[in-house]
């Protein structure tokens, strides 16, 4: 599936299951939400941090995709294509980071 795809299907499944979108400011706090819910993940299991007992049957892939469904989401509430925005970040990068990495002491 495609990125544009992907925000297609989403689009189609927000108007039919999900009834309607929820505004942008609400889809930002949940998408806060679930990065910070991938964010505990992280720092569980390659962090420091241990696992509770409540968090054994965490899924990081599943809240990883979380994360893209309501990125997904506020990208079609705003108009934004998402494959469009990320080629043009990537030649922005390309452009700006040619040669920083590669001069950075602290990645050798």
């Amino acid at each position: 599936m495609t990125i544009k795809e992907a925000q297609q299907v989403i689009d189609k499944w927000i108007n039919s299951t999900g009834v309607r979108y929820f505004n942008e400011l609400t889809n930002t706090a949940i998408l806060m939400e679930e990065v910070g819910e991938v964010a505990r993940i992280m720092a569980r299991q390659y962090g420091e941090q241990s696992f509770k007992k409540s968090d054994k049957e965490v899924n990081l892939a599943d809240e990883m995709a979380d994360v893209l469904f309501v990125l997904m989401c506020l990208a079609n509430q705003t108009g934004i294509d998402l494959t469009e925005a990320l080629e043009k970040n990537l030649q922005k990068k390309s452009i700006r980071d040619a040669d920083r990495h590669k001069n950075n002491e602290k990645l050798k």
